[in-house]
This record gives C-alpha cells, structure tokens and sequence, in this order.
C-alpha cells in the first residue's frame, strides 16, 4: 500500500519562507517523478514543481526564482523551499509520486499554505 504524506504547512507573512516535506512509502517498485502541486479555493490544481528521480526540475512560470524542489531518494522524499512567499501563493498543496511500472500516480492528502499581507 503506497502512502504519500506531506507535512510543514502553516501561516507565514508576505516575504517570508516555508519548507514542505513530502515522504513516500510502501512502494516496491521505484518511484520516477515526484512534485507538487497546488488548488486555491475557485480555481483548478495546477503544478508548481516536478522533479525526476535524476533531478531534472521543471517549474511553473509564477515561482521561478523563489522556489525550489528536492529530493532525497534515500528517503524518498522531496521537499518544496518556498521563499518570497506572496499572497496569491495561497492554497492547499498537494504532493503526488509517479510510479510508471504500474502506471499509477499517487497523491497526498495536503497541505494547506496561508501567507497574509
């Protein structure tokens, strides 16, 4: 049974930082591309950052420059630095593991990420 769980959301002020965690567990086959995602009430999920298990990185044009997505493999874990943080980057984000030998993609439950003005 595959889990994935995110953790380190929370309240932060406009200009400030925050880490997300993500760990993955229960697979038996290797994880390949890692990411997270994001939904803000009235608008769709849409991706912030991905990650290969090679680390090759992709990001969305509106948090290039302040935020940046790792992985620890050991661990299966990735992680999300958010700095610069801004309003509009409000939203429940959301972690998922690609697992292509059995071509499923699984997903946190989220984390919710709140940054006042």
């Amino acid at each position: 049974q595959v889990q994935v769980m995110e953790s380190g959301g929370g309240l932060v002020q406009a200009g400030g930082s925050l880490r997300l965690s993500c760990a993955a567990s229960g697979s038996a086959f290797r994880i390949n591309d890692m990411g997270w995602y994001r939904q803000a009430p009235g608008k769709q999920r849409e991706p912030v950052a991905t990650i290969t298990n090679g680390g090759i990185t992709n990001y969305a044009d509106s948090v290039k420059g302040r935020f940046t997505i790792s992985r620890d493999n050991a661990k299966n874990t990735v992680y999300l630095q958010m700095n610069s943080l801004k309003p509009e980057d409000t939203a429940l984000y959301y972690c998922n593991a690609r697992i292509n030998y059995v071509a499923r993609t699984y997903w946190g439950k989220g984390t919710l990420v709140t940054v006042s003005s």
